[in-house]
């Protein structure tokens, strides 16, 4: 059961909170699976080589480690991807068909920016197999359909390409200091520091104005790519920007590209990731509730050669962007049903039929204190000489048990 914090810091069972949450929770599933996804689990500790020995992955220093009775190292679940990848690779060198899985999992970091959280839930897909186009943009179809689903309106999807940075570098033979600062100064789009970090390296004029340029790479997608051909790019970056154009394509035909915007600035702090990367905001939150791309390479680090792509979803991020002010709170009980001692047996036995029937039903003693019932859409009384059924300002009397449960089934037709 989830806690939540009042406004005097005083640990409360909020229930609102986590009825909504978890229906939150059953739409995921539900979408995930009419696009062909099966649910999967993973371990909650991991052995920590599996992350130590990866570049580019999980921080080290965010990890949760434990130790175990024979002294193993292991660390609570900082990622999904990864143990998912590594179980594909390890059954498959490689793979002809497509394999699509989705979970809703828990994974435990300690960022110093938020001491307080260590866990937070995920909700994502992998999709392994499948490298085309096709696929990149069902991938941010299906995120865009979860966030309709959620009835967000005004929501932007920023889609970018890992690839684009990563060709750009790749000859500049930069320190790992260095690739960080140019890092940070584009995502931050600080164009001053991305041109003094430039002025200190032998850069080629050619790349130095693509690199400039990042920052202003985002918008509308025809514009950007128009503006990104009149660059001096040398033919990978050209193919890197007709891969776009495909996925693109795809989306058009989608009907989603109204929430699209292009970004060639993004950069994932997750290295794994290797051709077409997006991450998706809404209204009130001010970081990404949805991460995801294409990371053909990491089953390389298994000894594989496996295409994959997949998304994750920040559950407890997107909650807190969510209007609720519409919803309905817990639900209310079916049947409260309140009984004389003499006729106890008969009055459960209903009540056991009923819950048959999928009912919700609290059952009370007459003799009950009556401020420990709860509110319910039905109150249903048996005594000896009556059964007696109550919707709103209407009281049925002299019910038999069957005419009760006829009566509950047309209501909930």
């Amino acid at each position: 059961m989830y806690l939540y914090h009042n406004t005097e810091n005083d640990l409360v069972i909020n229930v609102e909170h986590i009825h909504f949450r978890q229906q939150l929770i059953q739409t995921f599933k539900q979408r995930f699976s009419t696009y062909g996804y099966h649910e999967i689990v993973t371990p909650t500790f991991e052995a920590y080589d599996l992350y130590a020995g990866m570049n580019g992955t999980v921080n080290k220093n965010e990890m949760i480690k434990t130790i175990d009775n024979n002294g193993e190292v292991l660390v609570l679940r900082p990622d999904i991807t990864i143990p998912i990848t590594q179980l594909i690779a390890n059954s498959n060198n490689k793979i002809h068909e497509d394999l699509r899985y989705f979970y809703i999992e828990n994974v435990f970091r300690q960022r110093q920016e938020a001491v307080n959280y260590r866990e937070s839930t995920q909700a994502g897909v992998e999709h392994f197999g499948n490298p085309n186009a096709q696929a990149d943009a069902e991938i941010i179809a299906l995120a865009i359909h979860l966030l309709q689903d959620m009835n967000l309106q005004h929501f932007k999807i920023e889609f970018g390409h890992a690839g684009f940075f990563k060709q750009l570098v790749k000859d500049m033979e930069l320190s790992h200091d260095d690739l960080h600062a140019l890092q940070q100064s584009i995502q931050a789009k600080n164009i001053t520091d991305i041109k003094d970090i430039l002025s200190s390296l032998l850069v080629d004029e050619d790349t130095k104005k693509i690199v400039t340029s990042l920052p202003f790479l985002y918008g509308e997608t025809e514009q950007v790519l128009e503006k990104t051909m009149s660059l001096p790019l040398h033919p990978a970056l050209k193919e890197t920007l007709k891969d776009i154009r495909r996925i693109y394509d795809v989306l058009q035909a989608y009907g989603v590209t109204d929430h699209i915007v292009i970004d060639l600035s993004l950069i994932n702090h997750m290295d794994y990731y290797s051709d077409m990367i997006f991450q998706g905001f809404i209204e009130k939150v001010g970081k990404p509730v949805v991460m995801g791309g294409r990371y053909n390479t990491l089953a390389n680090q298994f000894n594989a050669s496996i295409p994959a792509i997949g998304f994750a979803f920040n559950i407890d991020t997107l909650i807190d962007g969510i209007d609720r002010t519409s919803d309905a709170n817990t639900p209310t009980i079916d049947v409260v049903l309140l009984y004389d001692d003499d006729v106890e047996e008969r009055a459960l036995m209903l009540a056991k039929n009923l819950r048959l029937e999928q009912f919700q039903v609290i059952t009370y003693p007459n003799t009950s204190n009556k401020q420990q019932v709860p509110k319910a859409t039905h109150i249903l009384n048996v005594s000896n000489s009556n059964i007696s059924l109550k919707l709103d300002d209407e009281t049925i009397e002299g019910l038999s048990e069957s005419a009760v449960m006829m009566q509950l089934k047309d209501w909930r037709a």
